[in-house]
């Protein structure tokens, strides 16, 4: 087969992107595009507006949703150690158990994925004039044929710069015509204008309220900012895509309360991006991580994940800030005289934007003016849900009733 590889921050997907993508294919010179979302991009490093899952799953929805036969999205660059290199990355992903592996789990029929590959890098014209400034081109070229895409009204010397290629280099440049617009992730953005986004996209940007001021995290410190990206990652490998967004959303919602009530929003925004980091391991091991941090205090297997949580953000993270771990570790029962970040959190688990299972526009406005009364409301709907289903309420959410009035 004939592969192009298509790699991009993608931040937001627009429609540039799957214009260069269905050219690409129509261009009868590949057989299919394999998308990869950078994690560590070398020119963005931590400077993307989102972090990578986020960009991750909103492009395997919209090429899904677009119904975009014979392109597959890649999360190579989860499985690379530091700076997402190109040559790093195509050294992965063009061997031959990734790429089998890979084509056969998106349906290809195993002859066809067990076959000689060629591998073909598909850029933007302008690129290809800096190409030779990249870590290590010569040995990018060892694993693809360049092919670059012309613009309409481009006035690049595409020829010129695939020369220099092919002499200095000594590699391989093919040409196709690129039938798109003209649009940038940075201009959507900045703009607020995402008219050029493509539908999925924009539906899931809406679902997890991206691109607002709640996610720009202005006032978090860098190093923060580079954490929360780096634990996105690092939870990349322990939950499934519904969980890990729902988590990273309650990150930036506990970041937000925190600002709207005065509490510390680093903490808050790293508290709740861990919140449920251990909600998909083994029973067994949430239970000897959940011992480790509170004992025999949690014993049901709908509650372990929250103090292994603690233990798993603590020994895997070493995370010892106790505000930080005892947030966690609460974040679903609540407890007697929390402090203001552990309420943050707990209510942020429970009206994250994603969040869908009931009406929660009064508690939402409620959490923007008063947390003490949209504290009220969650935990009273906490408690008729637990009612209806003839559990019993744990003791340290009675606990927390009782200091909510209730």
């Amino acid at each position: 087969m004939r592969i192009g590889i298509y790699g991009g921050s993608f931040d937001p997907v627009h429609n540039g992107h799957i214009a260069m993508i269905n050219s690409a294919l129509k261009s009868g010179f590949i057989d299919c595009v394999i998308v990869v979302p950078s994690v560590r991009n070398s020119f963005k490093l931590y400077s993307n507006k989102l972090p990578p899952p986020y960009r991750f799953y909103m492009m395997k929805e919209t090429v899904d949703g677009l119904g975009i036969k014979n392109c597959y999205v890649s999360d190579i660059e989860y499985s690379v150690e530091g700076v997402s290199y190109t040559a790093v990355v195509l050294e992965k992903l063009t061997s031959d158990a990734y790429i089998r592996n890979f084509l056969i789990s998106n349906d290809v029929k195993r002859k066809k994925a067990e076959e000689h590959h060629e591998f073909f890098w598909i850029m933007g014209s302008d690129t290809l004039g800096t190409f030779e400034t990249w870590y290590k081109p010569g040995e990018i070229l060892n694993y693809v044929t360049l092919f670059a895409a012309v613009r309409p009204g481009d006035d690049t010397d595409v020829e010129k710069a695939a020369a220099s290629v092919r002499k200095n280099l000594g590699g391989n440049v093919e040409i196709f015509r690129l039938k798109g617009i003209e649009c940038s992730s940075s201009a959507i953005t900045e703009s607020g204008d995402f008219s050029e986004v493509p539908e999925p996209a924009v539906e899931f940007i809406r679902r997890h309220a991206l691109y607002t001021e709640n996610t720009k995290l202005s006032g978090i410190s860098d190093d923060t900012r580079k954490q929360f990206f780096e634990i996105a990652v690092w939870m990349y490998q322990y939950l499934g895509g519904k969980r890990l967004l729902h988590t990273l959303n309650v990150g930036y919602l506990s970041a937000h309360l925190a600002d709207v009530f005065g509490c510390d929003k680093d903490k808050a925004l790293i508290a709740g991006a861990l919140h449920d980091c251990a909600k998909e391991l083994p029973l067994d091991e949430q239970f000897e991580l959940a011992k480790r941090y509170s004992g025999d205090l949690f014993t049901e297997k709908k509650l372990l994940h929250s103090p292994a949580g603690a233990s798993f953000a603590r020994e895997q993270l070493g995370i010892e800030d106790k505000e930080i771990l005892d947030a966690i570790c609460y974040h679903t029962t609540g407890r007697g005289n929390m402090n203001l970040l552990e309420k943050i959190v707990y209510l942020a688990d429970k009206i994250e934007p994603a969040r869908n299972y009931t009406d929660l526009t009064p508690i939402r406005a409620a959490a923007e003016k008063n947390l003490e009364s949209a504290m009220r409301m969650t935990a009273a709907a906490v408690r008729d849900k637990f009612v209806s289903q003839g559990r019993d309420i744990h003791p340290m959410t009675v606990l927390m009733m009782k200091d909510l009035n209730m």
